[in-house]
């Protein structure tokens, strides 16, 4: 097992090219299951950014610059953390980009997961705001797709998204106790309280590790947006992370795992853009 990981990080060493944001058709062979529902594809270090025939170029464009900003944090041309990012080739992992919210639901996902695709993230144009003055959903959807797919896989005691983990110790101290299921009302004193019933254990690390991420890197302490998730997360910013939830800030900073340690602006400087 040790010997076929170390073979699938040199292949994708040697395979990987630095994105250069092209947009191009869907391609076939293996891909070819996505031709039916949508009309454009761009490849960010092997893994898939797919949209559909109305979704805005440009953001679709915008959506793949953030997964490379996010892969490749210092902008070197290649991926910070090469395990996390050859796992999510492996993985088949890919972003689908539909106009609306009512488009992205209507998706046939049974055409990706009967080809064996199931390690795919939704999201639609209109939550997408590039340079924009409302919250641009992008930083949060991709970003679960690399923790999701990439971390929990890589580091399953650490980033694995079940109880007992490095992650989940803190999922629990943070929701002021173990919860299996969402709990109508949260303990006094806790700091993440997402109330949606349908978000499952597993559910609920993925978005608590996306709060603390965004959070320290400053994309929460917008005077609206604390306004806006106070009902759900109270550590807004990079201080109140590391003071109030300190287990979790020696996790996601700790350089051995190579997160992300600047927010994605939407401009990657690994290759000049082709305008």
């Amino acid at each position: 097992m040790r010997y076929f990981c170390f073979l699938l990080l040199a292949l994708f060493t040697v395979t990987a090219e630095i994105p250069d944001f092209k947009i191009t058709a869907v391609p076939g062979g293996k891909y070819k299951p996505f031709q039916k529902q949508f009309a454009q594809h761009i490849n960010v270090f092997g893994i898939r950014v797919f949209g559909t025939a109305k979704t805005p170029p440009g953001k679709l464009r915008h959506i793949a610059v953030i997964l490379a900003e996010y892969l490749d944090n210092d902008e070197d041309g290649k991926p910070d953390n090469s395990e996390v990012a050859a796992e999510l080739v492996k993985r088949n992992a890919f972003m689908a980009v539909c106009e609306n919210e009512r488009a992205l639901e209507r998706l046939d996902h049974d055409v990706f997961q009967d080809a064996g695709f199931h390690s795919g993230q939704g999201q639609f144009a209109t939550e997408t705001n590039p340079g924009g003055n409302q919250f641009d959903a992008t930083l949060e959807e991709v970003l679960h797709l690399i923790t999701h797919e990439g971390y929990a896989n890589i580091y399953p005691q650490i980033f694995g998204e079940r109880p007992g983990t490095e992650l989940a110790k803190c999922l629990d101290r943070a929701r002021g106790g173990h919860f299996k299921r969402v709990p109508r009302h949260y303990p006094k004193g806790a700091w993440f309280t997402y109330d949606d019933r349908t978000c499952d254990y597993g559910c609920q690390c993925t978005e608590y590790l996306y709060w603390a991420i965004t959070s320290v890197l400053g994309a929460q302490n917008a005077k609206h947006r604390r306004e806006d998730i106070q009902h759900e997360w109270r550590l807004y910013s990079r201080d109140l992370v590391r003071t109030r939830d300190p287990h979790i800030f020696r996790l996601i900073t700790d350089p051995k795992y190579r997160l992300p340690s600047q927010l994605p602006d939407g401009k990657y400087n690994g290759r000049p853009l082709d305008r």
